[in-house]
Parts: C-alpha cells; sequence; structure tokens
C-alpha cells in the first residue's frame, strides 16, 4: 500500500526523501514493476520530474536518462553496429503497451535471469551512474547487489559503448515469450568480446569476457551446467547456451565481413 507520494522537481529533493529510513521509500519510474511487488507500506518519489528521461550521444557513448521509456529508446536508437540488434532484445522485453511506461533503470532494477534487455546490456558491459556520490560502476558489479547498492540511493544514467557490434539469440517456448535460454555477445572494435546468458535464475549471467572468442561456446556450456529449473533441464540449457553463442558469433563475423 502506498502511504505517501511525493513528485520532486529537482534531484536533491528525491536523493534526500530516499535516504529516509521510514517510512520504506521506493522510487516510482514507470511503475510496471514496482506496483506489482508492493506488499508493504511504503512511500514512493515520482521521478517524472526530474528530466531523467534524456537520451544522448557523447563521443563513443550512448547516455541513457534513467528514466527514458524502453519505447523511447527503440524509436530513439539510429544506425550505430548495435542498434538493430538492441531493438530486438527490447521488442522481446515488453510488449508495445509495457514499453510505453517500463523505464530503462527500472528494467534493470526488476530485472530477473529471462530479461534479454538486461542480458544484451550486460553483454554491452553497461556503466550504471548512482546518486548520491556519481558512482559508476559496471552493470554486472551492480546486479547481483542490487538491494543492498541502491538502498538510498538512484540510478541516473546508463551509458553504452557506440562503437560495438551486438547479437542476440535466443530459445522459447513461443516467439514472442520469455526465453528459456538467451545469449547477447558484443565485439569492441580491439577484438575483445562479451557473452552473457540469460533464461535463468535471479540475473543474466557473464559468461565470457576476452581478446578471442575461440572458447566463448564452451564457457557458455560450463556456466549453464547446473541451470535447472522447472522451464527446463540443465543438460539442455547448456547445450543450447553453447549453440546460441555460435551463432551470436557468427552473426557479428558476418556483419564485420560486409
Amino acid at each position: 500500500m502506498i502511504v505517501e507520494y511525493h513528485r520532486p522537481a529537482i534531484l536533491e529533493e528525491a536523493l534526500r526523501l530516499l535516504g529516509r529510513s521510514q517510512p520504506i521509500t521506493a522510487p516510482l519510474g514507470g511503475g510496471t514493476a514496482l506496483l506489482h511487488s508492493i506488499k508493504d507500506p511504503i512511500a514512493v518519489v515520482d521521478l517524472q520530474a526530474l528530466g531523467l528521461d534524456t537520451l544522448q550521444i557523447q563521443g563513443n557513448s550512448l547516455q541513457l536518462g534513467a528514466t527514458l521509456s524502453l519505447q523511447s529508446l527503440l524509436e530513439q536508437l539510429d544506425a550505430q553496429p548495435m542498434a538493430s540488434e538492441l531493438r530486438r532484445t527490447i521488442l522481446h522485453e515488453a510488449t508495445y503497451n509495457l514499453r510505453q511506461v517500463a523505464t530503462v533503470a527500472g528494467t534493470l532494477v526488476a530485472a530477473t535471469g529471462r530479461s534479454p534487455f538486461t542480458t544484451a546490456l550486460l553483454a554491452l558491459d553497461a556503466e550504471i551512474t548512482l546518486q548520491p556520490g556519481e558512482e559508476t560502476l559496471s552493470l554486472g558489479d551492480l546486479l547481483p547487489l542490487r538491494v543492498e547498492r541502491l538502498r538510498g540511493r538512484l540510478i541516473t544514467q546508463i551509458t553504452l559503448p557506440l562503437n560495438v557490434r551486438l547479437a542476440y539469440e535466443y530459445v522459447a517456448r513461443t516467439p514472442a515469450d520469455q526465453p528459456i535460454v538467451c545469449a547477447a555477445a558484443a565485439r569492441w572494435p580491439s577484438g575483445r568480446t562479451r557473452v552473457a546468458l540469460g533464461g535463468y535464475g535471479e540475473s543474466p549471467t557473464l559468461s565470457f569476457d576476452g581478446g578471442e572468442p575461440d572458447g566463448a561456446a564452451i564457457a557458455a556450456r560450463d556456466a549453464y551446467a547446473e541451470a535447472g529449473d522447472a522451464w527446463a533441464s540443465a543438460e539442455y540449457r547448456s547445450e543450447i547456451a553453447a549453440i546460441l553463442v555460435e551463432r551470436c558469433l557468427e552473426k557479428i563475423n558476418q556483419a564485420q565481413e560486409r
């Protein structure tokens, strides 16, 4: 139950409210995740008036404001090497109506291992800016410690590299269903390759980060060697993860040759 509602016009006021110990106070972006999880009395801080719904290009980086909606991001992605595949993950993440209200930061905060968008951003080595303190950390460092790291704090910006190629592949019960297994691979001009796996657990898993991608499929198989649940056996996920990673790397190779 929501016991207090605040809509501050400046970031400092939002941070002051979020830093309170009582009542328990949570940020409200699009609300698609928060409103479904409320059990105890809480206060909410609506972030809509803070101007955090921006998208800017700075050099080789794409800077996303925390409250930018998934649909706005989908529509504003341009001709960068990773744009078409990132669009695929956004389309797979949520339906049109949900994309209109779900925010970039809210999606990352609420993500389980079955989030295509979060899997892609983990492969892209997204950087997260937290306030207060303007701390910057990688998404990979944030995901396993979201509750602790975000207590009394706020994501204000997500930064993605633009000069990389991205590929995304998945297996699901139906094309529109959440993935049973998904893989995202990103490659930098230097040859650095990162691979993230989704479809299982509390958050996506980084399975490979290196200069030579020859072992990426084997690393994916090993990463999901015990990833069994009601949706699929560990053996199935392990084998499919390796296949999907090979497909992603082949797609990137073909794009580089064109």
